[in-house]
């Protein structure tokens, strides 16, 4: 039988391991549905444009279009991007959180940079396979070579950079990951079709009459699939805020973050236009800013399928009703894994608020002040410390939870444990638990939070037992462990909503006391 954490079909059917069903792609497409933007992309033989699914332009003939798994594909096929639809500018597919194998594991590391700042090598090596083997399977799986998807990437970057910063073009090539000028030219040309000059000249035309943002801040779009449920974020966020690192405010999160090239400062606005959050952006270096969409991304689960996980969850007579007054449920992810593996750990055995507490007084006392320019009035102006800055500092609390601290923020520091999208989730689960103090709720909290794994039931936890009660659920964890082998693979956002069932019913019988 195959393991329900291994990635499967997803309930769509379009999506398959390898090949594209030619018929269900072209019916999406006809549709226009933008259910499946990000999904796959529409390559036009006719024409040597390749679009999302849904391209408002008239559907192209069945027998002149292919469909390829990503854009890169498309590009190494020759292809580039329509410039009507933008086909880079979609949710990422929900596929590679859903694959737990080497490709989905290098899709995320890519997103996240890694080819830039390690090259192909780097990226072989964290998941353990040789540049050939790992060339192989990408080529294989998804249509294209690690190179060619990084090359992908900083097309997108640097479309990003040309039409929403004033950055000089030369800074532009740089700061997206080109070697050279020339190299960033040919490749916005080969993408896009026109030079980078040209994509600036028509975005300052479409904007031509938008407020512009804040000064030295990058206005970004990042888009989502609907429904989307914003508000059940911003209460998980609001809940455990640290202050100095994060607020919330009505529909805005705001906080610092820690990049590969420096800090940054960042404000999410989830509620203030459909279809996307709106992100503004303030970093220290402008290689940053693919890797900061990524993890934005991530923090908030913009890439989820949700028609997908409500179909499975609302088959379910139990929680039917909580999939139909809740639709779109997200995962909170996060944008620093080793913060929130330190937040984790402070928060073994006690409340939400006593997590915050000590996570909040760690920040004011060890955290690094986030430079005066990247500040917004009144917002963070803190980084979480650096696991390196825990290993030997005062840690109030009981003995026994420092001691466990400090051991995971040793094996952070030194590079015993990696916390990165790469990871095997089964891997990282069996590697947090060797460590002291750290057991299954913690290991498989985090690879939910960090891996955005989505089948992560959590039975073990006092809330989603008390959830899974007030629903007339089996309460004990081998039980409802069993009872939720229907939900996979989508146990993690079953566990969300029963976090907020235990949450309603306890709010219920305090006003009924």
């Amino acid at each position: 039988m195959t393991d329900s954490r291994q990635w499967r079909r997803p309930p769509s059917g379009i999506v398959g391991t390898v090949l594209l069903d030619h018929d269900s792609c072209y019916r999406a497409v006809a549709a226009k549905d933008a259910r499946f933007d990000g999904q796959f992309v529409t390559a036009v033989r006719t024409t040597g444009i390749y679009c999302r699914p849904s391209c408002p332009v008239p559907p192209p003939r069945s027998r002149n279009v292919e469909f390829l798994r990503t854009a890169a594909a498309a590009q190494t096929a020759g292809y580039r991007a329509c410039r009507r639809c933008l086909p880079d500018a979609v949710p990422g597919s929900p596929e590679w959180n859903l694959r737990a194998d080497a490709a989905g594991r290098a899709m995320r590391l890519i997103a996240d940079g890694v080819v830039e700042r390690d090259g192909v090598p780097g990226l072989a090596s964290r998941l353990g396979y040789s540049p050939r083997q790992l060339g192989r399977i990408l080529t294989s799986e998804v249509g294209a070579g690690p190179l060619a998807l990084a090359r992908a990437q900083r097309a997108h970057t640097a479309r990003i950079l040309v039409e929403t910063t004033p950055l000089g073009l030369a800074d532009v090539a740089f700061a997206a990951g080109f070697g050279s000028v020339r190299q960033f030219n040919d490749t916005v040309r080969a993408v896009y079709g026109v030079p980078p000059s040209q994509l600036r000249a028509e975005a300052a035309r479409r904007t031509r009459n938008r407020e512009p943002g804040p000064p030295g801040a990058l206005v970004l779009r990042l888009p989502y699939r609907s429904p989307f449920d914003p508000h059940g974020l911003l209460d998980h966020l609001a809940a455990r805020a640290v202050d100095g690192v994060e607020t919330v405010d009505g529909g805005t999160y705001r906080r610092t973050l820690r990049l590969p090239h420096g800090p940054a400062a960042v404000v999410l606005d989830l509620t203030a236009r459909p279809g996307a959050v709106v992100a503004t952006l303030r970093a220290s270096d402008p290689r940053d800013v693919g890797p900061a969409v990524y993890r934005l991304r991530r923090l908030l689960d913009l890439d989820a399928d949700p028609l997908a996980v409500d179909a499975v969850l609302g088959a379910d007579d139990a929680l039917a009703p909580l999939v139909a007054a809740t639709p779109g449920i997200r995962l909170a992810g996060t944008v620093d894994p080793a913060e929130t593996a330190v937040r984790t750990v402070l928060g073994q055995q006690v409340s939400v608020t006593a997590a915050r507490t000590a996570a909040a007084r760690l920040a004011a006392t060890y955290g690094t002040p986030l430079p005066a320019e990247l500040c917004d009035d009144g917002g963070p102006h803190l980084l979480f410390p650096e696991p390196g800055t825990l290993v030997d500092a005062d840690l109030a609390g009981p003995a026994r939870r420092a001691s466990s601290l400090r051991g995971l923020c040793a094996a952070l520091a030194d590079g015993t444990l990696a916390l990165d999208p790469g990871r095997d989730p089964d891997d990282l689960r069996a590697e947090l638990c060797a460590l002291p103090g750290i057991g299954p709720w913690s290991a498989g909290y985090l690879a939910m939070r960090v891996l955005g794994d989505p089948d992560e039931l959590l039975a073990s936890d006092l809330a989603v037992r008390r959830g899974a009660e007030a629903l007339g659920l089996p309460g004990d964890g081998a039980a409802l462990t069993a009872r939720a082998r229907a939900w996979a693979p989508w146990r993690s956002y079953a566990a969300t909503h029963l976090w907020r069932a235990a949450t309603s019913a306890t709010t219920t019988a305090r006003r009924s006391a």
